[in-house]
């Protein structure tokens, strides 16, 4: 590599309110080998930390974006090039549409950021990848020979031989402690030590919404949050305008979309007079239940991408984490979960959850006189490792209400944790089955509710 003709030293930008002198401290030359090999090292030891070590994705990203900086490469590291070197995404693909790229870097910093800060400042350079840029940055710290001593007595004390400590005082001196501030003092420490090992124990105990979720937000690519789309019909505008009961009375697609046409229950249709319609099929529960799964994905920083109807295939399956909604309308959930414990069956136009083994237990949604559904069931099927070799969650009821009350259950803490509580604690490694209840009241699910749960 050689010098800039501009100038032979890359300047590490630091905060605005550093000393001038740790600026100064942090220039290094580029081109000298024994710096090349401090990058170098310092990559190294962080591919082997726990942060990096367990994420075979995020090592192969840093370790391809630092080499290219170490290459020599001038031209800006693009999004799409690493699409290409690392994902195997052909050549001029989409970036807008796949963010893989985008949500790995964002994963490394992560990783990053969390090595520098349980790591002590012994490293002769830090390895930074900073917002809206894939090239790494290489800020160099001063070391302890060469780093600006600052005089003041901090420094001449640190700087100091060593000596003894003065012998304690005996009883009688007047400048003894009385006896109850070592008690007091002893009294602080014991507590301080029980606060803190609460706080630890807190924070390292995993909730079961964390344990549920953690595998899928341990993957590096987006979540696909698949919704199903069934075929839906329409009324023609011939149709419509045959039953007008005033001139124009249809004349407007809003009036078409938001009205019936005026038809008696003995009215004969033709198939012609009803129409395919692409825009519409996807149930209301359906779409509150992947708001919900998409809003809690969110909060804990995990990108997810909605897909519809035949905008998924088994493809898509295979290579992303995956969260399906509703089970009779989604060919995908009726085939992952058909020979599960529970199960979605049919009899002659009946819908129900069966229990398959066990008490071979059965569960039915229930329909006032008005053939409105009052009373919804649904399955959470966690496939820790599924038939499409990712893991995939399914949130499924007999009708969309289901879906939804199970999407409930998926994201709520408090109903989770009352649902696992009773299983062993080696849940967190498993397959994950809940059936859950819900009422319905003016076509709006209620509270959710735990019926059985599965474990294996």
């Amino acid at each position: 590599m050689k010098d800039s003709p501009r100038s032979s030293k890359a300047e590490v930008e630091i905060g605005s309110d550093a000393p001038a002198n740790h600026l100064a401290a942090a220039e290094i030359s580029m081109t000298a080998e024994p710096d090349r090999e401090a990058v170098v090292r310092e990559l190294h030891a962080i591919l082997a930390s726990p942060f990096f070590r367990a994420s075979k994705r995020s090592q192969q990203f840093l370790s391809y974006v630092v080499q290219y900086r170490l290459d020599g490469n001038l031209e800006p590291l693009k999004e799409r090039t690493i699409g290409t070197d690392l994902f195997n995404r052909p050549a001029g693909y989409a970036t807008g549409d796949d963010s893989v790229v985008r949500v790995q870097a964002g994963e490394v910093r992560r990783r990053l950021d969390q090595y520098y800060q349980s790591q002590p400042s012994e490293s002769q350079v830090q390895i930074d990848l900073l917002l809206g840029s894939y090239a790494p940055e290489f800020s160099w710290r001063p070391t302890p020979e060469t780093a600006p001593i600052a005089p003041g007595p901090e420094i001449e004390v640190a700087l100091s031989p060593i000596e003894e400590e003065p012998p304690i005082p005996a009883p009688h001196s007047r400048h003894h402690w009385p006896q109850w501030t070592a008690a007091v003092v002893l009294t602080a420490l014991v507590l301080g030590s029980v606060a803190g090992l609460l706080i630890w124990r807190t924070r390292s105990q995993q909730s079961a919404l964390e344990a549920f979720w953690a595998p899928l937000l341990a993957n590096t690519r987006p979540v696909l949050i698949c919704l199903p789309k069934p075929i839906s019909y329409r009324p023609s505008i011939a149709l419509f305008n045959r039953n007008a009961e005033r001139p124009g009375e249809f004349d407007n697609e809003v009036d078409r979309m938001n009205q019936s046409p005026h038809l008696k229950p003995d009215d004969k249709l033709q198939w012609g007079d009803m129409i395919e319609y692409g825009d519409l099929g996807v149930g209301k529960g359906d779409v509150k239940a992947a708001i919900r799964l998409s809003s809690y994905l969110g909060r804990v920083g995990k990108d997810s991408e909605v897909r519809i109807g035949n905008e998924y295939a088994f493809e898509d399956l295979r290579t992303s984490p995956t969260i399906i909604i509703g089970a009779f309308s989604n060919r995908w959930t009726m085939q992952m979960t058909s020979n599960l414990h529970f199960a979605f069956a049919e009899d002659h136009g009946v819908f129900r959850i069966q229990e398959q083994g066990g008490a071979g237990r059965s569960w039915y949604a229930k329909l006032d006189h008005n053939w409105q559904i009052i009373e919804d069931y649904g399955i959470v099927t966690r496939l820790v490792n599924s038939s499409t070799g990712q893991f995939v969650v399914a949130v499924a009821g007999i009708t969309s209400d289901g879906s939804e009350a199970a999407a409930d259950m998926a994201t709520n803490p408090k109903e989770l944790e009352k649902a696992l509580a009773g299983v062993s604690s080696g849940w967190k490694q498993k397959n994950v089955q809940i059936v859950v209840k819900t009422t319905v009241t003016d076509a709006v699910a209620g509270p959710v509710e735990v019926v059985a749960t599965h474990i294996w």
